[in-house]
């Protein structure tokens, strides 16, 4: 297995472990809500979670949305001191870790733990997706040529064309047939700051999967994600761009 550096300023402003699963019919709110009575010393916070849903609809008569009333779905537990947040959704469960980020290891380890702890009161029938999402900001110092001196992919301007660019938001979408995984990968730029640009570079890579109970089957598909997340990061960014996170 190819090993990547680990960095002592990694740009990772936010990671995202995601489970789907489809629950009993009798698990309700109240049953998650109790997931929260083990976790209050750790994670204080408590905020109601609402799913939003819009229709588009096209017509001889023109085209309309309806967006029917939301309503809740779950919990956000919230740590506000070593910024983590957990979700606990009537659809699965997502463990959230916003900067800084420690390490690969103590993320995984924690995540399945929290897992777990979900996995008791939420009895899944089946788990039906994971994935893991990063969020990376590389703040670019200026001035600077070209994004290619730091990012491998970014969009290309026709030579004909002015060459500047003010904004913009590019999503890739890449299958890995060897794991049966799926890449979602957005890219878009901030206002500078401080003579930097940042980049953001955001990584979500997912896979269905159909898992009926807790196996252990299931955390080494997600080692298997985080192996392509991490090849699609360390491919897409050059030399000179590690240099920023020593």
């Amino acid at each position: 297995m190819t090993s990547y550096t680990v960095f002592p300023h990694a740009p990772i402003t936010e990671a995202l472990l995601d489970i789907r699963a489809e629950l009993p019919e009798r698990v309700t709110l109240q049953d998650l809500e109790t997931f929260h009575v083990n976790l209050k010393d750790r994670f204080p916070d408590k905020q109601q979670r609402m799913s939003y849903r819009a229709d588009f609809k096209l017509s001889p008569e023109g085209s309309s949305v309806d967006a029917p009333p939301s309503k809740p779905d779950g919990f956000l537990f919230h740590s506000p001191i070593e910024k983590k947040i957990v979700q606990a959704r009537l659809d699965g469960f997502t463990f959230n870790k916003l900067k800084p980020y420690e390490s690969w290891e103590v993320f995984r380890l924690e995540a399945r733990q929290l897992w777990n702890e979900y996995f008791k009161i939420a009895h899944p029938v089946k788990v039906t997706r994971i994935a893991l999402r990063y969020i990376n900001r590389i703040e670019i110092p200026l001035p600077f040529k070209t994004f290619k001196e730091y990012v491998l992919t970014t969009p290309d301007i026709a030579p004909a064309l002015p060459q500047g660019l003010a904004q913009f938001f590019m999503q890739l979408v890449i299958p890995n047939q060897d794991t049966e995984a799926t890449a979602v990968i957005n890219q878009t730029m901030e206002t500078p700051t401080d003579q930097r640009l940042p980049l953001i570079f955001d990584i979500d890579v997912f896979r269905e999967v159909v898992y009926v109970d807790n196996k252990e089957e299931m955390w080494a598909e997600i080692e298997k994600l985080r192996k392509f997340k991490n090849d699609i990061f360390f491919n897409s960014i050059t030399e000179k761009t590690m240099e920023l996170f020593k």
